[in-house]
């Protein structure tokens, strides 16, 4: 059983590790996050952020022989410091609150990821692209940090302290299948990935877009992701209440995703099934996961589905470890 430990410590411990590699000029951190073309580490994303931009006091005492420069440099890496300190606060604080549970209730989760995995399972660079809209983008967080792409780089960063592994964030606001088919190729396929995580099918539930042109477009995705040598994870709608006052419309893509998710033997994590039991049987108020705007999740709601995510890529990799290789189509959900 798997117990989810506050993110106090380990988050702690992974920023300040980058802030000393900084400093002293040694080894960057591996786990990256890119917005865009954009790549930063976690505590470079944490000091430019106005939010967590509360640095404490500089170093104020030089030992005798010491230059200005190494003043500087002490003086640098302790407002850093303060700054991740508040930063791995905040992260910690999330899930002191509410605690992140396995679901018990869904039936079907993320099935085996053989090619990240065993790159993983061997210790060869990672990358990954998390792919979608406004909550792949982290509309709703409160820090960049606080993204879910984030949070997952986060995640695998402290389970695999070695690796390098990069999440890149290609999420755009707004846009559904047919814009995402537009930048597929530029901004996925031409950058190589070992897995794609796909969010898609809100915005058209929220457009009333035709479900079989949405289909015929993700489908085509998905294979043209396979072509190119990469997993891919399906992430439906979230359930929020801009969505399930469009139950027909929301369950229809559901359904739409898990045929094609079947069909092209690629994994899919439930996010609709996932979010409803946070309400429904972890009896979390609806504004305990999801902003006033009755759409987007808010930093425990990212949190705690990056968690989810980050587990079942774990688990993956265990399973390659073993010798054991579950078919991506397989997905009973199994309680840690």
């Amino acid at each position: 059983m798997r117990t989810y430990r506050p993110f106090c410590r380990s988050a702690w411990l992974v920023a300040a590790a980058a802030v000393a590699a900084a400093v002293l000029a040694t080894s960057p951190l591996r786990a990256q996050v890119a917005q865009g073309d954009q790549h930063a580490t976690l505590s470079e994303g944490a000091k430019s952020h106005p939010s967590s931009d509360k640095s404490g006091p500089s170093t104020p005492a030089i030992l005798s022989g010491a230059t200005e420069a190494d003043a500087a440099k002490k003086g640098i890496a302790g407002k850093a410091i303060d700054k991740v300190k508040e930063v791995a606060k905040s992260a910690s604080d999330i899930f002191r609150r509410v605690p992140c549970l396995p679901p018990k209730g869904v039936s079907k989760t993320m099935g085996s990821l053989p090619h990240v995995a065993s790159k993983l399972a061997a210790g060869q660079p990672v990358t990954i692209i998390a792919f979608g809209s406004s909550s792949t983008q982290g509309y709703g967080s409160s820090a960049p940090e606080f993204t879910y792409p984030n949070r997952l780089a986060a995640q695998l960063h402290r389970q695999y302290p070695g690796a390098d592994i990069r999440v890149v964030n290609r999420g755009r606001g707004g846009e559904d299948a047919p814009e995402m088919m537009r930048r597929l190729q530029t901004e996925v396929i031409d950058a190589h990935p070992d897995l794609v995580i796909w969010q898609v099918g809100t915005n058209a539930v929220l457009r009333d877009l035709d479900p079989s042109e949405t289909e015929k477009m993700v489908e085509d995705g998905v294979a043209r992701i396979q072509t190119a040598g990469a997993d891919v994870v399906l992430v439906d709608p979230q359930y929020s209440p801009r969505v399930t006052e469009r139950a027909a419309s929301a369950n229809k893509m559901i359904r739409l995703l898990n045929h094609i998710a079947e069909l092209r033997h690629v994994s899919i994590f439930p996010r609709f099934e996932v979010m409803r039991e946070w309400h429904e049987k972890q009896s979390i108020p609806i504004d305990s996961f999801v902003i006033a705007d009755g759409l987007h999740m808010n930093d425990w709601g990212y949190a705690c589905f990056a968690q989810l995510l980050g587990d079942d890529i774990i688990r993956s990799v265990g399973q390659i470890k073993l010798g054991v290789n579950v078919p991506a189509d397989v997905r009973t959900y199994r309680p840690m």
